[in-house]
């Protein structure tokens, strides 16, 4: 039984899936097993899993016959993932060789904490842009203002990803599934981590900020507002949720140097 499960959902992704998958196969870690699952691909993605799963045991491929977008895939993922360890993975980032060495020694280490994350550099066409470092140990009040963990570079506990029941399937949570599952690991009382180092390349433009949908913005301050409720956090702590919805009217042009110039 492999150490870990190595979790990736796709939908037409075969522009960078053949160096995301390149890049878990060349870990300096090699006890995993990498569940795959194309979530009703119409492009390549599909033909390109199936070579791979000919060429290395450790991949298993797993295929929704309609698109049941990113949580409901994921969740399928781990109901197959037989790991201690659950590991995030998107299919257009690209691991660092020894991001598993070094997450596994941690959680190792340090049973107290459910979960980490790493440090990201950022890339798009014309190559890398910037660097993020999320906080070192995010405080639960920290998780509920705004997301802590960059998401395809976590590693979880499988136990405790399982008692709060995965990722929760809704239209809602559709950009969000990440920020919503931080909340219920913390609201169990789970801790998580941050290693101050990029262990993996990112792919993210920095326009993509003002290519969000106002439903999108719209249902994340619906959901900051349950959770801050759920959580049992003071009223005030409503102007979180609040700041967020106002990106709305910001312009996008103010947006992206924001996003720039951090």
């Amino acid at each position: 039984m492999p150490r870990v499960s190595v979790i990736m959902g796709v939908y037409n992704g075969q522009e960078g899936l053949k160096r995301s998958i390149d890049s878990i196969l060349n870990q300096t870690y090699e006890d995993f097993e990498f569940i795959i699952c194309d979530d009703a691909s119409t492009d390549k993605s599909g033909e390109i899993l199936k070579e791979y799963a000919k060429k290395d045991k450790r991949i298993r491929v797993l295929t929704n016959q309609t698109n049941k977008k990113l949580a409901a895939t994921l969740n399928y993922c781990i109901q197959e993932a037989a790991g201690e360890y659950i590991a995030r993975m998107d299919d257009d980032d690209r691991a660092f060789k020894k991001r598993f060495e070094k997450q596994v020694a941690f959680l190792d280490a340090h049973p107290e904490y459910a979960l980490v994350g790493t440090g990201v550099k950022r890339f798009d066409k014309q190559g890398v842009w910037g660097e993020t470092f999320c906080v070192r140990q995010p405080s639960l009040k920290q998780c509920f203002q705004n997301v802590q963990f960059v998401h395809p570079s976590v590693m979880m506990r499988s136990a405790a990803l399982k008692e709060v029941g995965g990722y929760t399937e809704d239209k809602e949570n559709y950009r969000s599934q990440d920020y919503d599952l931080w909340c219920k690991l913390y609201q169990k009382g789970y801790q998580g981590y941050n290693l101050q180092e990029p262990l993996l390349y990112y792919c993210e433009s920095p326009e993509s900020i003002t290519r969000r949908k106002k439903r999108h913005r719209i249902d994340f301050f619906k959901k900051q507002m349950r959770w801050r409720k759920r959580l049992k956090l003071p009223g005030w702590y409503d102007v979180y949720a609040w700041i967020g919805l106002c990106k709305i009217l910001i312009p996008n042009r103010v947006l992206l140097y924001i996003r720039k110039r951090r």
